[in-house]
């Protein structure tokens, strides 16, 4: 189950954090800044479970610097088990590497 959902200001939206309330999903996402009460907004989000969102943020980066940045597949179940594949193949190379 999905309990919250991290992103940065690019995702600032409202309707897309009443969405995600309505679902019962915790919307961590960065204000952008055009009023002074963005920044207390800003100062309430729990910066530990928000900065987890750097490790994905890394993992995404390096698999698409080794592995390429876009996918073949053109219908949506090939493109998500081509993404997939991906991820087992850079599991593996950590794994060997370690």
């Amino acid at each position: 189950d999905l309990r919250s959902l991290a992103a940065d200001k690019g995702y600032d939206k409202k309707s897309l954090r009443e969405s995600l309330r309505d679902l019962g999903i915790r919307p961590l996402i960065k204000h952008r800044i055009f009023a002074p009460y963005d920044h207390a907004h800003n100062a309430r989000i729990d910066e530990q479970r928000y900065n987890q969102r750097s490790m994905s943020e890394t993992v995404n980066s390096t698999v698409k610097r080794s592995l390429g940045f876009a996918v073949r597949a053109r219908s949506w179940f090939r493109e998500f088990r081509e993404i997939a594949l991906m991820c087992v193949v850079y599991n593996i190379k950590r794994a060997v590497k370690q």
